[in-house]
């Protein structure tokens, strides 16, 4: 059986040459050399800066790792991005290329990569150097969950081995071409899930908003033994059904967080309405409030909130995004973080 993946709207540096002189003056030259050498002594470190965060932004040039790029972008720093069109991966404005940080190398930034959590889609955090973000970020993906991860529960449908080709952005819509091993195995569940993670972890970055896919070079029509067609470019809405309801895109899991708590992420829930509880190391409700996003009862909106909270013990703490049943009020989890909660 062939299953067709339709496409659905979303709402929401002059270099300048220096000729050597022989000099005329030993003074001139002493004092020419003394200058130089204070100008070095003042430099107090700048380049020595811990890596950075950056928001969502857009660069020109090629990406240097996995091939050809156009358009390749810096991606957004976990809490600190805002989200965008509902549906869609959050976008900020457009800001500058990260700062290098010293003998011409460039801050690493934060990348965002989707595993899966259950079966629904789940993002965690990865650290990445532009330019080549978007190939980095995928490289990242196919490497597959961490240690911590995996012990939380965060697996990968993607095939061991899988690697990246090359990724080219034209027109918000990227090119990807990932080695024949991506399509190997797995039934229809499967295939759908390691095309969502692709999917997912690709539009993170603000220039990007559907994917088109190779494999060796060949474009893709058909995808694997379950004939899942992609004669068009795919993006997150295609994949619905592997979001949790509730997805929360910041904090990532494993980030250390401090009241107040920047929380975001997209959500489509009935009335657009759902919780997000905050449960510090001794087990105790930090916070525990409601949260409305911007539309809901079928049709993915998008949240923004600020959450105090107090804690009775910092350490290990979760935060979970859930909602209450109508029929008997009993607890729905959507979506858990395990969090490293301060005070």
């Amino acid at each position: 059986m062939r299953t067709k993946i339709s496409s659905r709207r979303t709402s929401h540096r002059t270099r300048r040459t220096h000729r050597s002189r022989r000099p005329i003056v030993l003074a001139a030259a002493v004092l020419l050399m003394s200058t130089a050498a204070t100008a070095c002594g003042s430099d107090t470190g700048s380049g020595g800066t811990s890596p950075g965060e950056a928001r969502p932004s857009t660069a020109t040039g090629g990406d240097s790792s996995g091939g050809t790029t156009g358009g390749t972008t810096t991606p957004g720093q976990g809490g600190s991005t805002s989200p965008g069109t509902p549906g869609t991966a959050p976008r900020t404005p457009t800001q500058p290329a990260a700062p290098p940080t010293g003998a011409g190398e460039p801050r690493p930034v934060r990348a965002s990569v989707y595993f899966l959590h259950g079966e629904k889609i789940s993002a965690a955090p990865r650290t990445v150097t532009p330019p080549a973000t978007a190939a980095a970020a995928l490289r990242a993906l196919l490497a597959g969950p961490n240690r911590y991860e995996r012990g939380h529960g965060r697996a990968t449908a993607i095939p061991s081995g899988t690697t990246l080709h090359s990724i080219v952005v034209r027109h918000r819509v990227a090119t990807i071409d990932l080695s024949g091993r991506y399509d190997d195995g797995g039934g229809s569940l499967s295939m759908q899930s390691r095309l969502a993670q692709v999917v997912f972890t690709a539009t993170r970055f603000p220039s990007i908003e559907k994917v088109r896919f190779e494999l060796d070079g060949k474009p893709v029509t058909s995808f694997g033994g379950e004939g899942i067609v992609l004669d068009h470019p795919v993006g997150r809405a295609d994949f619905e059904d592997l979001a949790p309801l509730v997805l929360v895109e910041s904090p990532l899991i494993g980030d250390t967080v401090r009241t107040p708590v920047r929380i975001w992420g997209s959500a489509n829930t009935f009335e657009a309405t759902f919780k997000l509880r905050i449960t510090d190391a001794a087990g105790r409700t930090a916070a525990d409030v409601h949260v409305t996003a911007t539309s809901g009862s079928g049709t993915r909106g998008t949240f923004d909130v600020t959450v105090p909270f107090r804690t009775a013990r910092a350490g290990a703490g979760t935060l979970t995004a859930y909602w209450n049943s109508l029929e008997d009020g009993h607890m729905v989890v959507e979506d858990t973080v395990p969090l490293t909660v301060g005070r």
